[in-house]
């Protein structure tokens, strides 16, 4: 595909999200009928949908139309790319309109913070509050870019004392196969890399299970977690979704349970163990027996991961985040009464949102007599990785 072909697929795929599909099924749509486009072009234009989801609305007040083709306009203008190839021929866009390129020779106009941010007007003031203003427009920026790619060295197939040396001896052999890698400060068992990232799952390394995919943020709560617990303490993983951090915990020696409403979302944790050499029983009913330990990683905004799924931000209200803390409230609620007395329970998200983080605990903690917050912890993009809050409570 031509880079202009590439860009009439981006426009064809925004014009679908903008119509009401989920993006990723978009996505998947316009690639299962296009058999021609190589993983080449798939991952260019998946690229360019992504940039212009992240941009979405100071795209729409740059590009004079909010329509795939306004957004990628407007795109071309924050990345002064003058779209000379678009013109007509073969599968390429057709070539810019008076009109438009009037507005390409205009001087890019100051935007209003929403906008130049690319946050819903009414979001930025519970950004401000979690983060105060500089830093949430900071953060803000951060999410207008692709989240690095973080894998985590399975502690399960190495003794802690010999890490150092199974972690050099995965960064040469990453090398060697078009990978970067190096070691990130927020968790010992984390390696940031670039280079060949979408081929990781391919790799010995990977299917042999010595690396996992996990942002270094999901890591260092699940590291945190850890040293709150005491040593083989039984955890229950609730709410444990994929796996991400049920794995992590097992890989350090502790015995992990899954359990998740939804028992759908846990069908790759049976695999995932496997490949990581560990066992992870999962229920199908929800618990009832008390546990010394439990993880709730509760569902949240996924604030702390935009830059992972930006179209989330454009689909998030007001509305929805009250459902959410009422959800997180209960969730608090049904783990402490699964927590054995002197237990310990983990509250985690991945927001960055005061609601759904500090109010719920704070909150918990003054309704719940005989619990005590004895640490918690905030990480933010601008820490490296995805957002993620973890509280550690402390049952009397």
């Amino acid at each position: 595909m031509t880079p202009a072909a590439r860009d009439a697929a981006a426009m064809a795929v925004l014009d679908r999200w903008l119509g009401g599909q989920p993006l990723e099924a978009a996505l998947t749509g316009w690639a299962r009928a296009s058999r021609y486009a190589g993983s080449k072009d798939r991952a260019a234009v998946r690229d360019t949908v992504f940039d212009a989801v992240r941009r979405k609305r100071s795209c729409f007040a740059l590009g004079g139309a909010q329509t795939g083709r306004g957004l990628l306009i407007g795109l071309a203008r924050l990345h002064d790319d003058g779209l000379s190839r678009w013109n007509g021929q073969g599968y390429a866009p057709s070539p810019l309109t008076q009109n438009e390129q009037a507005l390409m020779n205009r001087a890019v106009p100051d935007l209003s913070r929403g906008e130049r941010l690319d946050c819903p007007d009414w979001l930025l003031p519970f950004l401000d509050r979690a983060l105060g203003e500089e830093q949430a427009d900071l953060t803000l920026s951060a999410f207008h870019y692709r989240a690095p790619v973080f894998l985590r060295i399975n502690l399960g197939k190495t003794p802690s004392e010999q890490l150092d040396p199974f972690r050099a001896s995965l960064i040469d052999e990453l090398a060697a196969q078009g990978i970067v890698a190096r070691r990130h400060p927020l968790a010992e068992t984390a390696l940031l890399v670039s280079g060949e990232t979408r081929r990781i799952k391919l790799l010995d390394s990977y299917l042999d299970g010595r690396i996992e995919l996990q942002d270094v943020a999901s890591q260092a709560v699940a590291l945190d977690f850890f040293d709150a617990v005491a040593p083989d303490s039984a955890v229950l993983d609730y709410c444990a979704g994929g796996g991400g951090k049920a794995l992590a915990l097992a890989a350090l020696g502790l015995p992990v349970t899954a359990y998740d409403i939804d028992e759908n979302r846990m069908r790759d944790i049976p695999v995932r163990a496997q490949r990581a050499g560990v066992e992870i029983p999962l229920l199908s009913q929800a618990p009832a027996a008390l546990w010394p330990a439990i993880l709730a990683d509760a569902p949240c905004s996924g604030s702390g991961s935009w830059r992972r799924t930006p179209e989330a931000k454009w689909d998030f209200t007001r509305e929805k985040l009250q459902a959410l803390t009422m959800r997180q409230d209960e969730i608090l609620s049904k783990t402490a009464a699964l927590t054995a007395p002197g237990g310990v329970l983990g509250y985690a998200t991945c927001s960055i949102l005061v609601e759904e983080n500090e109010d719920r605990v704070n909150g918990f903690v003054q309704s719940h007599a005989g619990w005590s917050l004895t640490a918690e912890r905030r990480l933010g993009p601008l820490d490296g990785g995805d957002g993620f809050y973890l509280a550690i409570l402390q049952r009397g």
